[in-house]
Formats: structure tokens, sequence, C-alpha cells
């Protein structure tokens, strides 16, 4: 049977349906080697080399020299002059924001401290004072920027972008945050919740990066998990997958927010521990707390061990499940470093049904306290489609 032929108008789809597969892959992967692109694509590398090399042309890409496995490659980038995006990370008591191009390279920083009931009235004008400040420190103005990504420590309902559960971020309850910032900055604006920006960015830049499955723990004032299946984070059907904190593990335990008793976060959480050190030392915060233990203290040692063995019970029960490779440790809590991950690290290999030869690792937190707002960056270059048009110049548009 003679093979039908191709008509342009098919030839000219299945060009661009290439060229987005190149610019997804390295949208995901932050960057790659035109090998890599090859393998992650099914192209031949006959045909990445010629569509990185006209996508380049086109302003889309960047190529730079590297090395992979002691090889000379080009490094595959999407190129900086593309545009600007934010990435805001508002937790409990701190507010950090960047500013970067879409090639993950930070162009401005800002960090400060908040008090313990903000507002979202206060912080969202605050956030966009700040970011308008940002910009014209980079020599850059709000029409720069394709999109903000916003990440908050609580669940977020998808359906109706609000806090899913009241009470548990006072002050910020009933508020359509992505609604209300774009209605002020006149950008596109996503919401998500900081564990699952933080898994984002240790997924793209950090220590869960080339991994399929892995968790981001997420421990400090909250406790929390990212859930990275498939490559991809995980939201739930309702966005509100990876509450860890709110998993059950003493019967009868201390009080949550939540209105359940024995939840994680009530045993381990930043609040707990900080209850427990109270005594004697008025007015200590948890990075206190830290400093103490990693300073030699026993008591904080011994309190910041006990919050591990919490966490590495309910992170057990969520590896029988899920079957990671990787878990990465993040929060204020996974500053303490093997003080925390060493109980959990026992409990989770005492625990998995897999046995010690398949737990997964368990790993500090590649980005640290970067890792929510770098997620969040993440989160706007994600939603932002760029593709160049049939002219060779270069189309953005937040989805």
């Amino acid at each position: 049977m003679q093979a039908q032929r191709r008509t342009p108008g098919s030839q000219t789809s299945l060009r661009e349906a290439n060229r987005g597969r190149i610019v997804d892959a390295v949208k995901k992967y932050g960057g790659l080697s035109q090998i890599e692109l090859a393998g992650l694509t099914g192209l031949s590398p006959a045909t990445v080399s010629n569509i990185v090399k006209e996508l380049t042309g086109a302003g889309v890409l960047n190529t730079a020299p590297g090395t992979r496995s002691g090889r000379r490659a080009q490094h595959v980038t999407l190129a900086h002059a593309l545009g600007l995006v934010a990435g805001v990370h508002v937790s409990t008591r701190h507010l950090r924001i960047a500013i970067s191009d879409v090639a993950y390279t930070v162009v401005a920083d800002t960090h400060m401290p908040l008090a313990k009931d903000h507002r979202a009235d206060n912080e969202l004008d605050r956030i966009m004072l700040l970011l308008a400040d940002m910009l014209e420190s980079a020599g850059a103005g709000m029409l720069d920027l394709l999109a903000v990504g916003v990440a908050l420590p609580a669940p977020i309902d998808k359906r109706t972008g609000r806090i899913a559960r009241r009470g548990i971020l006072r002050g910020w309850d009933g508020v359509e945050v992505a609604d209300v910032l774009q209605q002020r900055l006149q950008r596109p604006v996503f919401v998500d919740t900081d564990a699952n920006a933080a898994a984002l960015g240790e997924l793209r830049l950090g220590a869960a990066r080339g991994k399929e499955d892995a968790i981001f723990v997420d421990a400090g004032d909250r406790i929390g998990a990212g859930l990275v299946l498939g490559g991809r984070v995980y939201a739930g059907h309702a966005g509100m997958a990876g509450e860890l904190g709110h998993t059950v593990i003493q019967e009868d335990g201390p009080l949550c927010e939540c209105g359940n008793r024995g939840c994680v976060q009530a045993i381990a959480g930043g609040d707990a521990l900080i209850e427990r050190l109270q005594s004697g030392h008025r007015g200590v915060k948890l990075q206190d707390v830290i400093v103490r233990a990693m300073s030699g203290e026993s008591e904080a040692i011994r309190a910041i061990a006990d919050a591990g063995t919490a966490i590495g019970v309910a992170t057990a029960n969520l590896c029988n499940l899920l079957d990671p490779e990787r878990i990465v440790v993040g929060g204020d809590l996974g500053r303490a470093g093997e003080l925390l991950l060493g109980p959990m690290r026992r409990e989770v290999e005492r625990a998995v049904l897999a046995g010690t030869q398949f737990a997964p690792e368990i790993v500090q937190s590649q980005l640290g306290v970067n890792a929510a707002p770098m997620g969040a960056v993440a989160m706007a270059v994600d939603r932002v489609s760029i593709k160049p048009d049939e002219s060779g110049q270069t189309e953005e548009a937040a989805e």
C-alpha cells in the first residue's frame, strides 16, 4: 500500500508540535543537553538539533557549552530575555519574594518577618508595593512581569481559590487570593500551598531533581507535604493532597487547630515545640529552638528528636501508600539536619513494608528557605505559554 503523503498543513502542525515538546521539556527540567532532550521527547538527535537551532535564533531558547557525564555538550535553557516572573511565599512568620527570568536566574529577591496574625489585605498591599520596587531596581516594570506564583501555608481549594478550611490561616479566610492580587497587579496570578510549591522547587532546581516519585516534607510552624508522582506535583481532585500535618498518629492526643486530636501538627509543629520549651524561656521562637539544639542543649535536642519521630511515623505511612524514591525535608525544622532527619529515618526504615533495601532516601532540602519562593517562580513559568509564531517572533500568554 502506498504511503499517504503529508499535506503542508500537517507538516506545519508536526513541526509546531515538536517545537512545543522541546520547549515544554526545557521548562519542566530547567535546562538539558540536546541528547537528554532527544531521550525525553522521543525525537531524533538531528531533529532536536535543528529545532534547538531554530528556537535559539527566534529568541526562545539559549544554548551554552556545558558538560554531561564528563563529556562536552550544549546546555539548553529558556532564553533569559523572554520576560520575568515572580514567586511569592507567605509563611506564618515570613514573606519572601523572588523575581526571576524564565530560565530561573534570580534578578531580585527580598525577605521580611511578618506578625504572627497577619492579614490578607495588609500583606497583599505589601506584596504589590514590594514587587513594584523590586522590578524598578531590576530596571523593569510591571508590564515586564509575565506571571506571579504565590505559595501559602494552608490547603487551597483549587475550585474556589480560597483557604480550604477556616481557622488554619486566620486573616486570610474567604479571600480569593489569586483574583484579588491579579486585580491589583493586572498580571496573571496562580496560588498553591507552600509545600506543593517547595516540592516543585526541589524537583526543578534542588534535591528532588531527576526523581519521578518523591515527597517534600515541610517541617516548621506547620507540617505539610508536597507529593511528586510521575514527575509532577500531585494536588488531588480538590487541591488538598499532602496535608501530612493533619494525619492522626496519637489517639486522644493534643487538640489540633483543625479540630481533631493527635495530629502530627499538634505534636511536632512549631507551636508544640515552643510550648514544650517555653518554661523559663519567654519569647522563644522556632529558630531559637534549633539554635539551642545545634549548640548542644539536651532539652532542645530531645524536643527536635521527638518531633522527628512523630513526623517519621506519618511519613512512613505515606511511604507505604506511595513508595517514593526520595524524601526531601525542608522548612525551618529541616535546618536542624540530622537531629531531625535521623529519627525520621529510623521510623521510616522500621515501618516501611519494602524493607531497608528499598526504603526511600531521606535528605535535607538543597534550596532551604528558598524552596517555596523558587517553586512559586516555577509555577509561574509553567503557566506561561512560550512559543514562536510563524514569523520567528515569540508570543507569551498566561494559560
